[in-house]
Protein backbone atom coordinates (compact mmCIF):
# COMPACT_ATOMS: atom_id res chain seq x y z
CA UNK A 1 0.00 0.00 0.00
CA UNK A 2 1.62 3.77 -1.00
CA UNK A 3 -1.40 5.35 1.13
CA UNK A 4 -2.14 5.39 5.00
CA UNK A 5 -5.07 6.56 6.70
CA UNK A 6 -5.62 7.47 9.82
CA UNK A 7 -9.01 8.04 11.41
CA UNK A 8 -9.73 9.92 14.96
CA UNK A 9 -13.22 9.08 15.72
CA UNK A 10 -13.27 11.52 18.62
CA UNK A 11 -12.43 14.30 16.70
CA UNK A 12 -13.89 13.12 13.50
CA UNK A 13 -10.51 13.44 11.66
CA UNK A 14 -9.18 11.48 9.25
CA UNK A 15 -5.63 11.58 7.55
CA UNK A 16 -4.93 10.75 4.18
CA UNK A 17 -0.87 10.20 3.54
CA UNK A 18 0.74 10.01 0.45
CA UNK A 19 3.26 7.42 1.65
CA UNK A 20 5.92 7.04 -1.03
CA UNK A 21 8.51 8.97 0.21
CA UNK A 22 11.64 7.43 -1.69
CA UNK A 23 9.83 8.56 -4.68
CA UNK A 24 8.92 11.78 -3.43
CA UNK A 25 5.05 10.70 -2.89
CA UNK A 26 4.90 10.56 -6.49
CA UNK A 27 1.52 8.97 -7.82
CA UNK A 28 1.68 5.70 -10.20
CA UNK A 29 -1.11 3.66 -11.22
CA UNK A 30 -1.86 1.71 -7.85
CA UNK A 31 -1.59 4.86 -6.27
CA UNK A 32 -4.28 6.72 -7.57
CA UNK A 33 -6.42 3.63 -7.54
CA UNK A 34 -6.02 3.90 -4.08
CA UNK A 35 -6.94 7.49 -3.66
CA UNK A 36 -9.91 6.59 -5.79
CA UNK A 37 -10.83 4.11 -3.35
CA UNK A 38 -9.65 5.74 -0.27
CA UNK A 39 -11.89 8.90 -1.42
CA UNK A 40 -15.39 6.84 -1.89
CA UNK A 41 -14.91 4.68 1.39
CA UNK A 42 -14.52 8.30 2.96
CA UNK A 43 -17.88 9.05 1.68
CA UNK A 44 -19.63 6.26 3.89
CA UNK A 45 -17.98 6.65 7.11
CA UNK A 46 -19.81 9.07 9.26
CA UNK A 47 -17.31 9.21 11.80
CA UNK A 48 -15.52 11.15 9.78
CA UNK A 49 -16.16 14.81 9.06
CA UNK A 50 -13.05 15.93 7.98
CA UNK A 51 -10.05 14.94 6.34
CA UNK A 52 -6.33 16.05 5.91
CA UNK A 53 -4.29 15.12 2.51
CA UNK A 54 -0.23 15.05 3.44
CA UNK A 55 3.02 13.52 2.26
CA UNK A 56 5.00 11.81 4.25
CA UNK A 57 8.86 12.05 4.18
CA UNK A 58 8.82 16.01 4.39
CA UNK A 59 10.83 16.47 1.64
CA UNK A 60 7.90 16.86 -1.08
CA UNK A 61 3.64 16.67 -0.43
CA UNK A 62 4.14 15.16 -4.30
CA UNK A 63 6.05 15.59 -7.14
CA UNK A 64 2.84 14.37 -9.63
CA UNK A 65 2.59 11.17 -11.59
CA UNK A 66 5.24 8.89 -11.27
CA UNK A 67 7.56 9.44 -14.31
CA UNK A 68 7.80 5.15 -14.51
CA UNK A 69 4.23 4.87 -14.67
CA UNK A 70 2.97 3.58 -18.20
CA UNK A 71 -0.32 4.80 -19.50
CA UNK A 72 -1.93 3.02 -22.29
CA UNK A 73 -3.52 5.42 -24.61
CA UNK A 74 -6.64 4.43 -27.40
CA UNK A 75 -5.07 4.89 -30.63
CA UNK A 76 -8.26 7.69 -31.63
CA UNK A 77 -6.75 11.25 -31.70
CA UNK A 78 -10.12 12.08 -30.37
CA UNK A 79 -9.91 10.30 -26.92
CA UNK A 80 -7.17 10.45 -24.15
CA UNK A 81 -6.80 8.51 -20.43
CA UNK A 82 -5.04 10.77 -18.17
CA UNK A 83 -4.75 8.19 -14.80
CA UNK A 84 -4.73 11.53 -12.51
CA UNK A 85 -7.87 12.83 -13.39
CA UNK A 86 -10.14 11.42 -11.13
CA UNK A 87 -7.53 11.40 -8.36
CA UNK A 88 -9.43 14.07 -6.40
CA UNK A 89 -11.64 13.73 -3.42
CA UNK A 90 -14.22 16.11 -5.23
CA UNK A 91 -14.17 13.86 -8.77
CA UNK A 92 -14.94 11.24 -6.39
CA UNK A 93 -18.27 12.85 -4.62
CA UNK A 94 -16.81 13.28 -1.58
CA UNK A 95 -18.32 16.49 -0.36
CA UNK A 96 -16.38 16.43 3.41
CA UNK A 97 -14.18 19.00 3.45
CA UNK A 98 -10.54 18.19 3.14
CA UNK A 99 -7.22 20.36 3.77
CA UNK A 100 -4.16 19.90 1.89
CA UNK A 101 -0.99 20.12 4.78
CA UNK A 102 2.02 20.82 2.18
CA UNK A 103 5.94 20.56 3.25
CA UNK A 104 8.54 20.43 0.17
CA UNK A 105 8.06 20.15 -3.16
CA UNK A 106 4.41 20.25 -4.42
CA UNK A 107 4.67 20.34 -8.27
CA UNK A 108 3.06 19.02 -11.81
CA UNK A 109 0.15 16.70 -10.90
CA UNK A 110 0.43 17.28 -7.49
CA UNK A 111 -2.07 20.27 -8.60
CA UNK A 112 -4.85 17.62 -9.26
CA UNK A 113 -4.87 16.97 -5.81
CA UNK A 114 -4.58 20.39 -3.81
CA UNK A 115 -6.79 21.84 -6.67
CA UNK A 116 -9.41 19.57 -5.10
CA UNK A 117 -8.86 20.25 -1.70
CA UNK A 118 -10.43 23.14 0.21
CA UNK A 119 -8.02 24.91 1.03
CA UNK A 120 -4.15 24.48 1.95
CA UNK A 121 -1.57 24.62 4.43
CA UNK A 122 1.69 24.95 4.32
CA UNK A 123 5.37 25.27 5.99
CA UNK A 124 7.91 27.27 5.50
CA UNK A 125 9.76 24.49 3.25
CA UNK A 126 7.27 24.34 0.73
CA UNK A 127 7.86 25.19 -2.83
CA UNK A 128 5.42 24.83 -5.68
CA UNK A 129 6.19 24.76 -9.46
CA UNK A 130 4.81 23.08 -12.75
CA UNK A 131 7.80 21.46 -14.59
CA UNK A 132 5.38 20.65 -17.88
CA UNK A 133 6.66 23.25 -20.31
CA UNK A 134 10.53 22.56 -19.38
CA UNK A 135 9.85 18.45 -20.80
CA UNK A 136 8.12 19.55 -23.99
CA UNK A 137 4.39 19.34 -22.50
CA UNK A 138 1.25 21.05 -21.85
CA UNK A 139 0.03 22.01 -18.84
CA UNK A 140 -4.01 21.94 -19.52
CA UNK A 141 -5.38 20.03 -16.33
CA UNK A 142 -3.10 21.74 -13.84
CA UNK A 143 -3.59 25.09 -14.85
CA UNK A 144 -7.36 24.84 -15.17
CA UNK A 145 -7.18 23.95 -11.64
CA UNK A 146 -4.56 26.55 -10.71
CA UNK A 147 -6.05 28.95 -12.07
CA UNK A 148 -9.69 28.94 -10.33
CA UNK A 149 -6.92 29.92 -7.02
CA UNK A 150 -4.43 32.19 -7.86
CA UNK A 151 -4.19 34.98 -10.23
CA UNK A 152 -3.96 34.50 -13.76
CA UNK A 153 -0.79 36.11 -14.00
CA UNK A 154 1.04 34.27 -10.79
CA UNK A 155 -0.51 31.13 -12.87
CA UNK A 156 1.04 32.06 -15.68
CA UNK A 157 4.47 33.28 -14.55
CA UNK A 158 4.21 29.97 -12.54
CA UNK A 159 3.55 27.57 -15.65
CA UNK A 160 5.29 29.26 -18.26
CA UNK A 161 8.68 29.32 -15.69
CA UNK A 162 8.50 25.80 -15.54
CA UNK A 163 12.09 24.31 -13.95
CA UNK A 164 13.67 27.45 -13.81
CA UNK A 165 11.56 29.09 -10.68
CA UNK A 166 9.76 28.05 -7.20
CA UNK A 167 6.39 29.77 -5.78
CA UNK A 168 7.66 29.69 -2.39
CA UNK A 169 5.14 29.19 0.78
CA UNK A 170 5.12 33.22 1.72
CA UNK A 171 4.58 34.05 -1.85
CA UNK A 172 1.41 31.14 -2.33
CA UNK A 173 0.32 32.78 0.43
CA UNK A 174 0.48 36.29 -0.80
CA UNK A 175 -1.67 35.22 -3.88
CA UNK A 176 -3.90 32.96 -2.02
CA UNK A 177 -2.50 29.58 -3.03
CA UNK A 178 -2.09 29.35 1.04
CA UNK A 179 -4.20 29.93 3.66
CA UNK A 180 -1.61 29.91 6.20
CA UNK A 181 1.80 29.32 6.65
CA UNK A 182 3.57 27.43 9.69
CA UNK A 183 7.32 26.73 10.79
CA UNK A 184 9.14 24.00 9.35
CA UNK A 185 7.10 20.51 10.26
CA UNK A 186 4.37 22.19 11.64
CA UNK A 187 1.76 22.18 8.84
CA UNK A 188 0.06 19.09 9.64
CA UNK A 189 -0.40 19.64 12.92
CA UNK A 190 -2.00 23.13 11.88
CA UNK A 191 -4.31 21.55 8.83
CA UNK A 192 -5.53 19.09 11.59
CA UNK A 193 -6.78 21.56 14.04
CA UNK A 194 -8.92 23.16 11.08
CA UNK A 195 -9.97 19.83 10.36
CA UNK A 196 -10.68 19.60 14.01
CA UNK A 197 -13.05 22.57 14.44
CA UNK A 198 -14.63 22.28 10.85
CA UNK A 199 -15.84 18.61 11.89
CA UNK A 200 -17.13 19.81 15.50
CA UNK A 201 -19.79 21.53 13.50
CA UNK A 202 -22.86 20.02 11.88
CA UNK A 203 -21.80 17.59 8.78
CA UNK A 204 -25.27 18.95 6.60
CA UNK A 205 -24.21 22.26 6.73
CA UNK A 206 -20.73 21.79 6.21
CA UNK A 207 -21.10 19.54 3.15
CA UNK A 208 -23.47 21.92 1.70
CA UNK A 209 -21.27 24.70 1.97
CA UNK A 210 -18.27 22.43 0.25
CA UNK A 211 -20.88 21.93 -2.59
CA UNK A 212 -21.92 25.25 -2.59
CA UNK A 213 -18.15 26.54 -2.65
CA UNK A 214 -17.09 24.07 -5.76
CA UNK A 215 -20.30 24.87 -7.83
CA UNK A 216 -19.08 28.27 -7.82
CA UNK A 217 -16.27 27.26 -9.94
CA UNK A 218 -17.77 24.72 -12.18
CA UNK A 219 -18.49 26.21 -15.13
CA UNK A 220 -14.93 27.61 -15.67
CA UNK A 221 -13.65 24.17 -14.65
CA UNK A 222 -15.59 22.05 -17.25
CA UNK A 223 -15.41 24.63 -19.74
CA UNK A 224 -10.91 24.11 -19.32
CA UNK A 225 -11.37 20.37 -18.68
CA UNK A 226 -12.96 20.14 -22.51
CA UNK A 227 -9.91 21.73 -24.20
CA UNK A 228 -7.53 20.14 -22.18
CA UNK A 229 -6.91 16.93 -23.89
CA UNK A 230 -7.26 18.27 -27.35
CA UNK A 231 -4.32 21.01 -26.28
CA UNK A 232 -2.33 17.96 -24.85
CA UNK A 233 -2.71 15.85 -27.87
CA UNK A 234 -1.43 18.96 -29.92
CA UNK A 235 1.10 20.47 -27.84
CA UNK A 236 3.10 17.56 -26.18
CA UNK A 237 6.48 16.36 -27.21
CA UNK A 238 6.83 12.13 -28.12
CA UNK A 239 7.28 10.86 -25.17
CA UNK A 240 11.27 9.86 -25.55
CA UNK A 241 11.76 13.21 -26.44
CA UNK A 242 10.01 14.21 -23.15
CA UNK A 243 12.33 11.54 -21.52
CA UNK A 244 15.62 13.44 -22.85
CA UNK A 245 14.75 16.23 -21.78
CA UNK A 246 13.65 15.26 -18.01
CA UNK A 247 17.25 13.35 -18.28
CA UNK A 248 19.27 16.77 -19.26
CA UNK A 249 17.85 18.82 -16.28
CA UNK A 250 20.59 19.02 -14.34
CA UNK A 251 21.85 21.22 -16.80
CA UNK A 252 19.25 23.29 -16.61
CA UNK A 253 18.69 26.86 -15.68
CA UNK A 254 19.30 26.69 -11.59
CA UNK A 255 15.82 27.24 -9.91
CA UNK A 256 14.93 30.15 -8.26
CA UNK A 257 12.49 30.65 -5.14
CA UNK A 258 10.70 33.68 -5.08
Amino acid sequence: MSLRLEVDKESGVAVVTLDRPERLNAVDLPTAGELCDTWRALRFDDAVRAVVLTGAGGRAFSTGLDRDAVVPQPSSPYSQDDPLIAVGPKANDLWKPVIAAVAGMACGGAFYLLGECDFVVADETAAFFDPHTSYGMVSAYESVLMAQRMPYGEVARMVLMGNAERVSARRAYEVGLVSEVTPAGEALAAAVRCATVIAGYPAEGVQGSVRALWAARGADRERGWAEAPHLITLGNLPGERQAELFADRQRGVVPRTR
